[in-house]
């Protein structure tokens, strides 16, 4: 136990300086700043969610203490709590169906049903939404009131900088600024889970075997939630707000399915790596692509394209 605290406690000190290095204003504060889950993500995995919430609240209190309440409240929200929650997800297991004779037998990791992956993907959109909305809530009570402290912090940053910009331009990017974020919040969270549990997986501490992500797929009640967030996106107010920012972060967890379709219908060809290497760094580069790949993952949401090629394939030759 006592370990366990030690674990806990220096996986919270670790993500609270990476978290507070944003305070100094220096580039590569914002990539320790993008990290800062990851120590408590490493310890949820590899210690249990115990040590990510000891690491949790060492840190958020140690922030509040230093930087003040607003700086505590963040944190709590933003980081540590969704990587002590994504942690225990990413180690949820239920035994699966065992003959009688081996109830008593302490079940193996492989005979175990494990938390599916999509799952874990709609509750990396939920605190994705959870997240902006509440920044977004930090501007104003209303859209208008948000509208226009994004627009007065825009007006001084070009006016700091020395750039004119248009009232259409500044206008284009008061729109797209809240789908940036969460998508950037959805790519963040998602990006440390994976690097925690190859972290875990590589120091031995991974308790659970490998899982299957061409295979990943979002739960059947994803698409329907999909479409009532897009419809309360034409209501108005901050029902509207909050709905963009949902459907926002479902596309993009169809976003990820739709790399897994990627991946599972080029496994025949020779130069698969290359093909995936490109779509990877065009969806990067270019940002855009990423709808093609919400797309792809809606159509295999409804036409099944992975099981259908799936199916199709020839089986393998017997060994000789």
């Amino acid at each position: 136990m006592i370990a366990l605290v030690l674990i806990g406690i220096a996986a919270g000190c670790a993500s609270a300086l990476m978290f507070a290095s944003i305070t100094s204003g220096a580039l590569i504060s914002l990539l320790l700043f993008y990290l800062a889950p990851l120590p408590l993500m490493v310890a949820a995995i590899g210690w249990g969610p115990l040590a990510a919430a000891i690491g949790g609240v060492a840190a958020a209190s140690s922030l509040g203490a230093i930087f003040g309440l607003n700086y505590c409240i963040a944190y709590a929200v933003a980081f540590a709590l969704p990587a002590w929650w994504l942690g225990h997800l990413a180690l949820l297991g239920r035994p699966t169906a065992v003959p009688p004779s081996s109830l008593d037998a302490a079940p193996d990791t492989h005979d175990l049903e494990w938390y599916p992956v999509g799952r874990v993907l709609v509750w990396v959109a939920a605190f994705a939404t959870l997240t902006t909305f509440g920044v977004m809530l930090t501007l104003g009570d209303d859209p208008a009131t948000m509208t226009e402290t994004l627009k007065h912090g825009l007006d001084q940053l070009f006016a700091a900088s020395g750039v004119t910009a248009d009232e259409h331009v500044i206008d284009a990017l008061i729109t797209i600024m809240p789908i940036c974020a969460i998508a950037g919040v959805f790519v963040v969270l998602t990006l440390n889970l994976w690097l925690a549990a190859k972290i875990a997986a590589t120091s031995g501490r991974l308790r659970r075997p490998w899982p299957d992500l061409k295979a990943t797929a979002l739960p059947p009640l994803t698409l329907p939630a999909l479409c009532v967030a897009t419809a309360l996106c034409f209501t108005g107010g901050v029902t509207a707000l909050l709905a963009k920012l949902a459907t926002t972060a479902l596309m993009m967890a169809y976003a990820f399915t739709g790399f897994a379709v990627l991946h599972t219908v080029t496994m025949a060809l020779k130069s698969r790596a290359f093909w995936l290497g490109s779509a990877y760094a065009i969806a990067v580069l270019f940002m855009w692509p990423v709808l093609a790949m919400v797309v792809l993952g809606l159509a295999d949401a409804v036409f099944g394209f992975r099981a259908r090629y799936l199916r199709s394939r020839p089986p393998p030759l017997p060994a000789p």
